[in-house]
């Protein structure tokens, strides 16, 4: 049987590869549709400032005072009169108080005249192995050294009960704590150079307090004359 129609009008024959091209195409346009992306596009504001151009300043009135001129200096005199100064004047010498090699001194000193005066210097002796320890007043009639020893550290602990007072913001704080207290008797029987080593400040006061409130004892002697004598003690404060 012959075939009537042309094989070149055949449309079936690259139908296969129409198919393919077109596939392409739809997958192309939804790939570019789906990355496709827009933005927002913002209105852009514009601020503008009103200036006024005719601005006018109020200056202040001010008035002007006016000062009256100065009087003129007075005029000098026409004609000067010139008087004759008569008083004699007499002159003072007054003679230069400056020594030079040629000076001679007239008055002279001699040197068995001239006293010179021993500097007493102060000599501090330990409490435990000076002679004659500073006696507390209350201990003169004990006859040993030892015993005026003993009678001096006693007074000394009553003295510090008599007047011990515990301080009050430490209290309120709850400080407490040994406060070592060192001090001078003097040559004369003062107390003198007291130093204080403790836990607190109000401490340290309290126990200078009790130590300056020390009466006036008769001082130490070492070889027969008055000594300084050193002494410490520790103050407990202990709260109960």
């Amino acid at each position: 049987m012959q075939v009537k129609k042309n094989p070149k009008a055949d449309l079936n024959r690259s139908s296969g590869l129409f198919f393919q091209i077109g596939l392409t195409l739809v997958l192309f346009v939804t790939w570019r549709a789906l990355e496709y992306k827009s933005y927002q596009m913002d209105d852009e504001i514009v601020q503008m400032i009103s200036v006024q151009d005719d601005l006018k300043e109020q200056v202040p009135i001010t008035e002007t005072i006016k000062t009256p001129p100065p009087p003129p200096p007075p005029s000098a005199p026409e004609v000067i009169e010139i008087v004759e100064d008569e008083a004699e004047i007499q002159e003072t010498i007054i003679e230069s108080s400056e020594i030079n090699q040629e000076t001679v001194i007239e008055t002279a000193i001699a040197v068995d005249d001239v006293e010179v005066g021993e500097e007493e210097e102060e000599v501090s002796v330990p409490f435990a192995v000076i002679e004659n320890v500073p006696v507390y007043p209350g201990c003169e009639n004990l006859a040993s050294n030892t015993e005026k020893r003993t009678c001096f550290q006693q007074k000394m602990q009553e003295h510090i009960k008599k007047n011990f007072k515990y301080p009050a913001t430490a209290m309120e704080l709850g400080i407490q704590g040994r406060v070592h207290v060192q001090f001078k008797i003097d040559n004369k029987g003062y107390i003198t150079n007291i130093r204080m080593r403790g836990p607190d400040t109000a401490l340290e006061q309290e126990a200078s307090r009790i130590i300056a409130a020390l009466p006036q004892m008769i001082p130490g002697r070492q070889r027969g004359r008055n000594v300084a004598v050193p002494y410490s003690i520790p103050i407990n404060f202990k709260l109960q």
